[in-house]
């Protein structure tokens, strides 16, 4: 964190600031959408499923939908993020550009096997727990509804938790490429593209710790983020059905 600080600044926390808010808005809207509707769709079945089944093939299906919508949101952040004090992309445009220019098309999607692999998964977990909990903790005499924000909270440990291999490899898939050695300052390693296999050369390289590499920093940001996120749509759902039973 400090060397972070001491070399590029305060600015440094931002990078890739800009890509990551459109990918939190879209995904979002596209995410929320899609598991209202697949569960709705699940809910109308002649033998119903079982209520944690229906919410983690729910969860798991909007979590493929939403990240391969956004994955080009996704991949530039990961992108701006890994770049050092020489910046390899000025702008949002220019990393558009450059990277259309060398890697085509496809370089928008580099790793998008392995987003798709982990988010099936983790949003699956994510909201079969959420659901579990949400009834159980709406019970308990929390402030604010907070009972929402504290289900998503451990629903996100949980499932960040449960997928973390898959996350870090999708993250080093995203910065392969013509350019790779101008991010981290050169220190990623060139990796062949398969999931087993970037997963069985960390393994190699780093032990098996090093499928966990970065865990803590991912559980205190996505912890937060998911609490913040089950509130305010529970809370605007909420909002949005009184007013429409007031018409």
């Amino acid at each position: 964190m400090f060397c972070s600080y001491s070399v590029l600044s305060l600015k440094g926390f931002w990078r890739g600031n800009i890509p990551a808010e459109l990918l939190y808005i879209t995904y979002g809207s596209v995410q929320f959408s899609t598991y209202r509707l697949t569960a709705s769709i699940l809910s109308d079945l002649p033998q119903p499923l079982p209520s944690t089944v229906s919410n983690f093939v729910s969860g798991g299906f909007a979590g493929a939908v939403a990240t391969t919508a956004t994955y080009p949101f996704d991949l530039l952040r990961t992108r701006f993020a890994a770049q050092g004090s020489a910046k390899m992309y000025s702008s949002l445009f220019s990393s558009i550009h450059t990277i259309y220019c060398s890697e085509g098309l496809p370089g928008f999607f580099q790793g998008l096997a392995a987003g798709v692999a982990q988010i099936v998964p983790y949003m699956g977990l994510f909201f079969s727990t959420y659901e579990t909990l949400r009834p159980l903790l709406a019970q308990a005499v929390l402030p604010f509804g907070s009972g929402d924000a504290t289900a998503g909270m451990l629903a996100s440990v949980i499932a960040k938790t449960g997928v973390f291999p898959l996350d870090l490899i999708r993250k080093r898939l995203q910065v392969q490429g013509p350019t790779r050695e101008r991010f981290a300052g050169g220190t990623v390693p060139l990796y062949t593209k398969g999931i087993c296999r970037v997963g069985r050369k960390i393994i190699e390289n780093e032990g098996w710790r090093g499928l966990y590499r970065g865990l803590g920093v991912g559980l205190v940001k996505a912890a937060p983020a998911s609490a913040v996120t089950m509130w305010t749509y529970e809370t605007t759902m909420k909002t949005l059905r009184e007013w429409d039973i007031g018409r």
